[in-house]
């Protein structure tokens, strides 16, 4: 199956960088008969790693502040203003809807007819993944009306909630049925992530619910019981969610790998101090395999925006640390610690938060390919990642999201930025008054917003709007979505 699902990783980078796909987002590709639930979760998955490992992962990395735009190139240099327009995201919503979510639709529904709980769950965790990410990003998108074919080719948007309770709700019913009745699925090795593992994807469909309900932590759905019940039953991710069905050939690659470095020569992300100087000053072995030395093998970034104001190489600075097999990660087992660090710190009384802390800056380590013995020093009493607890809620809080920050670079760079908008860590500050060592951002210097401000949505694709009269368009990229209340 390799090569299957290669092929469809070169078709979907292709679609991705290469043209706008005009379809629909009701456009339903699944009626060939000869599709089976197993190609169909091939499908979807690669759909979803091309859009979340590349186009997220450079507009993630930006809003993150892992890279930046680089001297004398400026492909990019409307993302790194704050000045995107309202083309951005034409393919990766096409994508998203008429490929990986119709996809997984094929694959619950055939799944469901035969019985498959396996497949159903698989299905339903990876949909509710990608529809969080949409709202997350876009704020109410299609999703009650949508995936309708010609019965409804305007949907409705939903509101995010009411969409997030919704996912919630389907994921949990999913969990139940299977456990009630633990079917093998047939997926079998089609399934690129898990390999149909199933006691992983209930780990996964666990770990997403708990993130699910950390988004909700400033609103009034926060919801400490449910968060308490998951914490109690202990059954979260031990193994990263990656897809990592790479090859060196053409348009095999990583799709960042593929785009930034391949097809447009490596010229356009360097460092951005913001990230680089956390690890910098901080002597964080995790520096190294994150970035690149630069052409003559020494370590350097630039101030975030910074790239407009003189003449250089990007080779002269350092670059992100992607190769061509890379993988593509969804979820890490270090994520999955500093959720649960965060959940007891909220919701807990901290008690136990400190060693999933420690857990999740270990795990980081070792998904960036370092020995986890190194992060020991960092963490023991007077390191300078020491947990220090007792400091009120926020406070403690900000420890485990700077180090979540640190941890996801390269790794899941759109989930960066989407927890930078939730928890506003790490905070944007003046570059003045910018304390690199403790994990700040400053605002870009060529941004066209004013003050401290950067975005928290993106404008909905323009090939959307202009076919669908029931989405109305962002009034500007500082509008927020549902979860956004600190």
């Amino acid at each position: 199956m390799k090569s299957i699902n290669k092929l469809f990783l070169v078709l979907l980078t292709g679609i991705l960088f290469s043209c706008e796909n005009q379809l629909d987002i009701n456009t339903d590709p699944n009626s060939p008969t000869e599709i089976t639930p197993g190609l169909a979760l091939s499908a979807a998955q690669a759909s979803l790693i091309t859009v979340t490992g590349g186009d997220f992962s450079n507009l993630g990395g930006f809003y993150a502040q892992y890279h930046t735009q680089a001297p004398t190139a400026g492909q990019y240099e409307t993302i790194d203003q704050y000045n995107m327009d309202t083309s951005y995201a034409n393919r990766t919503w096409t994508e998203l809807y008429a490929g990986c979510i119709n996809d997984l639709e094929f694959v619950i529904t055939e799944s469901n007819k035969t019985g498959d709980t396996g497949g159903v769950l698989i299905g339903t965790a990876l949909k509710a993944y990608t529809f969080q990410l949409l709202v997350d990003v876009f704020g109410d998108v299609p999703y009650t009306e949508a995936l309708q074919g010609v019965n409804n080719i305007t949907p409705k948007t939903t509101e995010g909630s009411v969409i997030y309770l919704d996912l919630i709700a389907k994921i949990d019913a999913a969990l139940a049925s299977y456990k009630a009745n633990p079917v093998t699925t047939s997926i079998g090795k089609q399934d690129n992530i898990y390999e149909s593992d199933m006691d992983q994807w209930v780990k996964f469909a666990n770990t997403l619910k708990l993130k699910m309900y950390l988004r909700m932590a400033y609103t009034s759905l926060a919801n400490p019981t449910k968060v308490n019940t998951l914490l109690a039953e202990n059954d979260f991710l031990e193994s990263d969610a990656k897809f990592s069905n790479f090859g060196t050939g053409l348009n095999q690659r990583n799709p960042f790998y593929e785009v930034q470095m391949i097809f447009l020569g490596d010229v356009n992300n360097v460092a951005s101090n913001s990230l680089f100087e956390f690890y910098n000053i901080n002597e964080d072995p995790r520096l190294e395999s994150v970035f690149r030395a630069n052409s003559a093998g020494a370590y350097l970034s630039i101030s975030q925006g910074s790239g407009d104001t003189f003449n250089n190489l990007a080779s002269n600075y350092s670059r992100p640390n992607i190769k061509a097999d890379t993988p593509v990660y969804l979820l890490t087992v270090a994520e999955s610690n500093f959720l649960q660090a965060e959940a007891l710190i909220r919701y807990g009384g901290g008690a136990g938060a400190k060693a999933k802390y420690e857990e999740g800056v270990k795990t980081s380590f070792e998904t960036y390919g370092l020995s986890r013995a190194l992060a020991t020093p960092f963490l023991a009493t007077g390191g300078v990642y020491e947990y220090i607890s007792g400091s009120g809620i926020e406070a403690t809080v900000r420890q485990v999201i700077i180090q979540k920050w640190a941890s996801l670079a390269y790794i899941n760079n759109m989930e960066a930025y989407i927890e930078t908008t939730r928890t506003k860590f790490p905070e944007i500050v003046t570059k003045a008054s910018a304390n690199y060592a403790l994990g700040n951002r400053i605002p870009s210097e060529i941004s066209v917003l004013s003050g401290n401000t950067v975005p928290s949505i993106l404008y909905y694709p323009d090939n959307e709007t202009e076919r669908n009269p029931n989405i109305k368009q962002h009034l500007n990229l500082t509008q927020k979505v549902w979860w956004d209340k600190k």
